[in-house]
């Protein structure tokens, strides 16, 4: 028996997410895939293109001419990728074939003029990451959005607190989805420095100076002043393209890209702070929230009870490889000289992968937090688990000022070690010694050891949680 051969319009090598279904159909995955990086550079060249005609170094027409030639669809990206392979970057072949494609037309003389494949897929590179940036921000403030609905309505819902996975002492839910949602919002803040000023085209030429920008330049126009054309042609070039412009060619001064590393290694992260909590309520033994669940979601090939969450665990794994790779483009600042021989190149992927895997989770992200379905009853229910031992803190610090710090909390760690022995709920234990101690009626004893009575300042906390805004740009 022959195995299947590909399905129609995939062809061997193609990427359609298969092992990688976090970002799977999401915008994230459309804005880096092969096709968003071609028109990316295309999008560069003719932005550099009608740059430079804004300074008079190439004719408005020319200019026209080449941007309207730049599209995706009108070039074969694997054939520039099997070139790539003789050149180690796919501008070189993407200028022969944009140069090919207006053969004949005076245009063609100023595709690329003065630059170098760096400046292109460099600024490229930062396209492809302001567009998903955009998706992802708008995707997290949804995200956000919900949460602060769960967190204003459970304000006061108590869960138990829980510490190296054990129960501590009670909190409330609603301070929980406010914790999951500050975390959001940080990272907002964080993708809206680099969207407001950290994103440069770059503007180096062969190896940083300008050089061949500027001898054009003075063919083109001989008054050109060479100590103000870095700053005239970045900022045309910027405003083309809707980047920054830096104040030096970063060819190797990778900051740009080290930053974009760092924001989405956060960003996993605290998406995944969320992803790992709802994983742990999901599960059997606590059930105290679960995952929107249409027909089919969450189906186990083995087990038909089970109801998988799936969401959170999609969110996960990309919380737990995006911040390895972000170390890659970390290590990328240690580059060589005007121009790596290889550090630039392992970047391309490492960014891309990062960006399509926290675009992905933050798509996904949404639609757990707008479905989320927490449990009270169950969450009240888990809290009377210990017997009222979750409430020990509290009756030790009622006792200190009667018997002493050290006395009281020796008292109530023999008290929960009965318990625990025994099967005898803490509460019962306390009541029959304490009043005899301490003089606590068994009513006021009763309203120490309830849980929902001793959750310190989460509901302020939560209220002042909320008041924190979305950002705004």
């Amino acid at each position: 028996m022959t195995a299947p051969g590909p399905a129609p319009g995939t062809g061997e090598g193609t990427d359609v997410g298969l092992l990688s279904p976090v970002r799977a159909g999401t915008p994230a995955e459309a804005a880096t895939s092969d096709t968003g990086w071609l028109q990316a550079m295309l999008d560069a060249e003719a932005a550099l293109a009608r740059a430079q005609a804004r300074l008079g170094t190439v004719p408005p027409e020319a200019a026209r001419t080449i941007t309207a030639a730049a599209r995706a669809d009108r070039f074969d990206a694997r054939a520039l990728a099997l070139a790539a392979r003789e050149t180690a970057n796919p501008v070189v072949g993407l200028v022969a074939a944009l140069t090919a494609l207006l053969d004949g037309d005076p245009a063609a003389e100023y595709v690329h003029r003065g630059s170098t494949s760096q400046d292109i897929l460099d600024t490229a590179m930062m396209l492809v990451a302001a567009r998903t940036l955009t998706g992802l921000r708008a995707d997290l403030l949804r995200t956000a959005e919900a949460l602060g609905r769960l967190a204003a309505r459970h304000r006061d819902t108590p869960i138990a607190g829980r510490t190296l996975a054990l129960h501590a002492v009670p909190t409330t839910f609603g301070l929980k989805a406010a914790g999951w949602r500050h975390g959001l919002l940080d990272s907002v803040r964080r993708i809206d420095r680099l969207l407001d000023d950290g994103l440069p085209v770059s503007l180096g030429g062969a190896a940083g100076t300008l050089g061949g920008y500027l001898e054009y330049a003075r063919i083109a126009a001989p008054g050109t002043d060479p100590d103000t054309f870095h700053d005239r042609l970045a900022t045309a070039f910027a405003a083309e393209t809707g980047l920054a412009a830096p104040l030096l060619p970063w060819h190797a001064l990778r900051t740009p890209v080290a930053d974009l590393g760092a924001v989405l290694a956060h960003t996993t992260g605290t998406l995944g702070k969320f992803a790992a909590d709802v994983l742990l309520l999901a599960r059997t033994e606590t059930a105290e929230a679960a995952e929107p669940a249409p027909a089919g979601r969450g189906a186990s090939s083995a087990m038909p009870h089970k109801r998988n969450p799936v969401l959170a665990t999609l969110i996960r794994s990309a919380a737990l490889t995006v911040p390895a790779l972000a170390s890659v483009l970390a290590q990328a600042l240690v580059t060589e000289e005007e121009r790596s021989a290889g550090v630039w190149h392992s970047e391309w992927h490492t960014l891309r992968e990062c960006l399509r895997l926290a675009g992905g989770a933050a798509h996904t992200a949404v639609e757990l937090a707008e479905g989320l379905e927490p449990d009270p009853a169950r969450m009240r229910a888990n809290l009377a688990l210990t017997g009222s031992g979750i409430v020990t803190e509290r009756i030790a610090a009622v006792l200190a000022p009667h018997l002493g710090k050290a006395t009281a909390r020796r008292l109530l760690t023999e008290a929960s070690a009965t318990a625990r022995t025994t099967g005898t709920p803490v509460s019962e234990v306390l009541s029959r010694n304490l009043p005899h101690l301490t003089g606590l009626t068994p009513e006021h004893l009763r309203d120490l050891l309830e849980p929902a009575q001793y959750t310190g300042v989460a509901g302020p906390l939560t209220d002042r949680a909320l008041k924190r805004g979305a950002s705004t740009r």
